[in-house]
């Protein structure tokens, strides 16, 4: 049965959409994961992975930055502490977590995530061959080449179903080097306090989200996924997991998506026509909350990708 996969802003949270429905969550530190919903230390992660054990969910860590010399030191610590606290999964996209992982006994199985080049199946076998059991696709494929992946892959294969996505990473803090260069200072604020900052494209009329953090500069895309309505082929090729990715998001709104999407794949399991008759209802819930300078669409699953 496909997984619904969601990104907790808390551990209060996580109690909420337990009882909405998700199945296994994205949780993690901004010291080594990129764009998470919500930050969680080491005292939250402890509390987090209890919580989500005791209700027989599974939890996994985003461990998928981009790490230098001076970070593997840090790296492999942590690595021994979700070891420790028996993480269900590390989301990696740096060979460097494979490294660190490749002497353990009984390590903690891999979910490959590496943004834009997750492109075919040969890479998702690569990829499986050292130790991943999932590769998370890029948002930026058609419905034929995301079903042709499931088909001749040996993992499993997660699709993002909901959300905005990132178009652009740099390392460096560029809006923070822009207003110093300007002879303005800017306190680079955690995300929970700017988290409504955007890049204003009068041409297209697009607002990008943008925002710093540890890891630099991160720039979003002006429209959100949103396939609700479009499930019955990844349904159908049996599709592991469906990812709402709640980064710049409300807990409200990560709640109604979570229950739209549980809606949706319980309505297909119990009979595909019920899904068929009910899909566009599931939508209305979704779009009262939705921003309104944010479209939603299919992304690139009906369209061809423009470089």
């Amino acid at each position: 049965m496909t997984e619904l996969l969601v990104t907790p802003k808390s551990v209060q949270h996580i109690e909420k959409l337990i009882e909405l429905g998700a199945d296994a969550f994205v949780i993690g530190e901004e010291k080594f994961g990129l764009r998470l919903a919500g930050e969680f230390k080491e005292p939250e992660l402890r509390e987090a992975i209890k919580l989500i054990h005791k209700h027989g969910k599974k939890a996994y860590i985003a461990v998928n930055g981009i790490f230098h010399n001076e970070h593997i030191d840090d790296l492999e610590a942590y690595i021994d502490l979700l070891h420790e606290l028996k993480a269900d999964r590390i989301i990696f996209g740096d060979p460097a977590v494979v490294m660190a992982m490749k002497h353990r006994e009984n390590p903690i199985p891999l979910n490959w995530s590496a943004e834009t080049i997750v492109t075919n199946h040969f890479q998702c076998n690569y990829w499986g061959d050292r130790g991943s059991q999932r590769a998370v696709l890029a948002r930026e494929l058609s419905i034929e080449e995301v079903l042709e992946i499931k088909e001749k892959s040996n993992v499993e294969i997660e699709v993002q179903v909901h959300g905005m996505t990132c178009m652009f990473q740099s390392k460096r803090k560029l809006l923070g080097n822009y207003f110093m260069y300007q002879d303005k200072v800017m306190k680079i604020e955690n995300r929970k306090e700017n988290d409504n900052m955007l890049l204003y494209d009068e041409e297209r009329s697009n607002k990008y989200p943008i925002y710093e953090d540890g890891n630099g500069t991160h720039i979003m895309s002006p429209n959100d996924i949103c396939l609700i309505e479009d499930l019955e082929e990844l349904l159908e090729a049996q599709i592991d997991s469906f990812k709402i990715d709640g980064v710049l998001q409300t807990e409200e709104y990560i709640n109604i998506a979570t229950e739209q999407y549980r809606q949706a794949i319980d309505l297909f399991n119990e009979d595909p026509e019920l899904y068929e008759d009910e899909k566009f209802m599931l939508l209305e819930p979704i779009e009262e909350v939705q921003k309104d300078y944010r479209p939603m669409d299919q992304g690139f699953l009906f369209k061809q990708t423009v470089y």
